[in-house]
C-alpha cells in the first residue's frame, strides 16, 4: 500500500460533533475524523465531475471510497517539527500533584502497561491530547474556542419568541495545523494526489454557512514506506509482552453481534472479541491486563441529511498487553497496515504493536506560539461580558467534574448517619466562605469514638478521615484537568487569580463533601 499525507490548516472554526457537553452545545473532537476527510474529499470529487449523487455500481468510486484498501485516517495535530502527533496511551501515569506550567517545566511519566520497579505513590492519569517525541516527550493540546450562537427563525431570519434558544459550540480553533493521511493502492495514488491538489481550500465539518470548517490543504506527499510510529517493524520483534495500543478508536463486534466494550467492573480485562479478532494474524494469545476505556462515536450522513446511529467503541489510547509470542516484521506489517475491526475506511481501528518501550521518562510541553489566534478585545464592555461568559462556562466545567467525582466516590464500612450528618451541616457553613480550615478543626477535635468512625470508613483505598484531610488541604488533588476557559483574550482557569479570590476550589471541594455524605445517608436509607 502507498500513503499520502496532507496537512490541514484550519482558517476557520473547526465542528467535527462528539457527544460531550449538555443538550444546548455541540462539543468537537479534538482531531479531525477521517469519515469528515472521506466525506470532503468525495465532495471534491463530484464537484470536479458535475455529480449529483455518487453511482455506487463505479467500480472507481467503491475502490476509492468505500474499499477497505482505501483508508482515510484521522487528521492529528502537527508538532512544532511537523511531525504529526499521536493519542496519548491510557497506561501512562503521573503523580497527582506534578503539572506541567511555566515553573515546572519537565513531569515524571511512568507507563504501566510495562512492568516498572518505581510507581508514583498516587498516580493519576497524565490527561494530555496528544504527544510526540522530540528529543524528549512532548505533549499537545488543541486549542479550542466557544461561541455562543441564537437559533433563529427560518422564515423571519431573526430570533423570535418560539425561535431564540441560545446556545455554544466549542470548536477546534483557527490557526492550527493537522497531518491528516490516505492508505490506497498503487495505482490510486496519482488520482487523489491530484483530488487532494486540485485547490488549497476545503470545507470540513458542521455548520459551514454560519463560519464553520474552511480549511486550507497543503504539503500533499506520496511516500512508498510509511509507518505511523515512525519505528521499523524489525525493531518491534523481541519484547518483553506483546503490547497493542490503540492510534484510533476501535469498533469491534461479539459473536452474538453486540458491541464490544469494557465494563466498568472488568476495566483491566481484554475484551475477547479483541483477542479473537489478533488471533486471527498472530494465532493463540494469552491476555496478560489492559489500561482502556469506552467511548461513543456517532457522525453525520449528508445524503440522508441525518445523524449516524452512536456505536460504542474502545477509545484511542488504549492499551493491551499480552504473554510473549513468537513475532515476525510480515505479521506487524500486516496488522498496522490493514488495522482491525468495522469501519477501517473512515479511520477506525489503527493500532501499532510493540510500540512503547519506555518504563520512565520525562515530558514537557511545546514552547509557547509568539503569536494568538484569538481576537483582542479592545472595549471595556465587551472584556466584561467575555469576562463574565467565561466565568460561567468555568462553572459549567466544574460542576460536570463535581457530578463525575460524585458519580463514582463511596463510603464503605461503618459510620453512624449522625457523624455524616454533622459534617454535612459544618461543610454547608464553611461553604459561604471558603474556609476549609473548619471542617478541619472538626476532623481533628473528634471524641474518640466519632475519630474511630471516620477512620474505620473508607473511601475507595483510603479512610474517611485520610481522604477527607486529602482534599481539604489540598483542594485541587480531586480535579482532574486544570479546567480553563478561553474566550477571546479572556482567560480564566481554576488556578487563576480570580479562582483563587473566590476560593472556587476550595467551594467545589465543601459541596464535594457534602455531596458524597448526603448520598451516603441516602443509600443507608435505601438499604434499610
Amino acid at each position: 500500500m502507498k500513503t499520502i499525507t496532507f496537512s490541514l490548516h484550519t482558517k476557520q472554526p473547526l465542528l467535527a460533533t462528539s457527544f460531550q457537553g449538555d443538550p444546548n452545545s455541540d462539543v468537537s473532537y479534538n482531531y479531525i475524523p477521517g469519515s469528515m476527510i472521506r466525506g470532503a474529499i468525495i465532495g471534491r470529487y463530484m464537484k470536479e465531475y458535475h455529480l449529483s449523487q455518487l453511482d455506487l455500481n463505479n467500480d472507481i468510486v467503491k475502490r476509492l471510497f468505500f474499499d477497505k484498501n482505501t483508508c482515510y485516517l484521522n487528521g492529528y495535530l502537527l508538532s512544532q517539527k511537523q511531525k504529526r502527533t499521536l493519542p496519548v496511551p491510557l497506561s501512562w501515569v503521573k503523580d497527582k500533584d506534578a503539572q506541567l506550567s511555566e515553573k515546572v517545566p519537565l513531569i515524571s511519566v511512568y507507563d504501566l502497561s510495562i512492568e516498572v520497579e518505581e510507581k508514583p505513590e498516587t498516580p493519576k492519569s497524565v490527561g494530555e491530547s496528544f504527544w510526540t517525541k522530540e528529543g524528549e516527550v512532548t505533549f499537545y493540546k488543541e486549542k479550542r474556542r466557544i461561541n455562543i450562537h441564537t437559533r433563529r427563525d427560518r422564515k423571519k431570519g431573526r430570533s423570535s419568541q418560539e425561535e431564540g434558544e441560545i446556545f455554544c459550540y466549542d470548536a477546534i480553533d483557527t490557526g492550527q495545523v493537522f497531518q491528516a493521511a490516505v492508505l490506497c493502492n498503487e495505482a490510486d495514488v496519482d488520482f487523489l494526489k491530484n483530488l487532494l491538489q486540485k485547490t488549497a481550500d476545503i470545507w470540513i465539518g458542521g455548520s459551514q454557512s454560519a463560519g464553520y470548517g474552511h480549511t486550507k490543504i497543503s504539503d500533499v506527499n506520496c511516500h512508498d514506506t510509511w509507518n505511523e510510529i515512525n519505528i521499523p517493524s524489525t525493531k518491534r520483534i523481541n519484547r518483553e509482552c506483546l503490547t497493542i495500543t490503540l492510534l484510533s478508536d476501535l469498533i469491534l463486534r461479539d459473536e452474538w453481534g453486540q458491541y464490544a466494550v469494557i465494563p466498568p467492573s472488568k476495566q483491566y480485562q481484554t475484551p475477547a472479541p479483541l483477542t479473537k479478532e489478533l488471533e486471527k494474524v498472530l494465532g493463540t494469545l494469552k491476555p496478560q491486563r489492559s489500561f482502556a476505556s469506552n467511548n461513543l462515536v456517532g457522525g453525520f450522513n449528508r445524503k440522508w441529511g441525518l445523524p449516524l446511529p452512536q456505536v460504542p467503541v474502545l477509545k484511542a489510547g488504549s492499551v493491551f498487553v499480552f504473554d510473549k509470542i513468537f513475532l515476525t516484521s510480515e505479521k506487524i506489517q500486516q496488522l498496522e497496515n490493514l488495522g482491525i475491526g468495522e469501519r477501517r475506511v473512515e479511520g477506525f481501528g489503527r493500532i501499532a504493536v510493540n510500540w512503547l518501550e519506555e518504563r520512565h521518562f520525562q515530558a514537557k510541553q511545546p514552547e509557547p506560539a509568539k503569536t494568538s489566534s484569538q481576537p483582542l478585545l479592545k472595549l471595556p464592555e465587551s472584556q466584561t461580558l467575555a469576562a463574565q461568559m467565561a466565568e460561567r462556562l468555568l462553572h459549567q466545567k466544574m460542576e460536570q467534574a463535581l457530578q463525575k467525582q460524585i458519580g463514582y466516590l463511596k463510603i464503605e464500612g461503618q459510620i453512624s448517619n449522625s457523624q455524616l450528618s454533622r459534617l454535612q451541616m459544618v461543610a454547608q457553613q464553611a461553604l459561604s466562605t471558603g474556609d476549609c480550615d473548619l471542617v478541619l478543626s472538626l476532623l481533628n477535635n473528634l471524641p474518640s469514638n466519632a475519630t474511630g468512625q471516620f477512620e474505620r470508613a473508607k473511601i475507595r483505598d483510603k479512610s474517611l478521615k485520610q481522604k477527607l484531610n486529602e482534599w481539604l488541604n489540598n483542594p485541587m488533588s480531586w480535579i482532574e484537568n486544570s479546567q480553563t476557559v478561553k474566550i477571546a483574550d479572556v482567560e480564566r482557569s481554576i488556578t487563576d487569580k480570580f479562582a483563587r479570590k473566590n476560593k472556587l476550589a476550595e467551594k467545589y471541594t465543601l459541596r464535594l463533601i457534602m455531596a458524597v455524605a448526603k448520598k451516603a445517608i441516602k443509600e443507608k436509607k435505601n438499604d434499610s
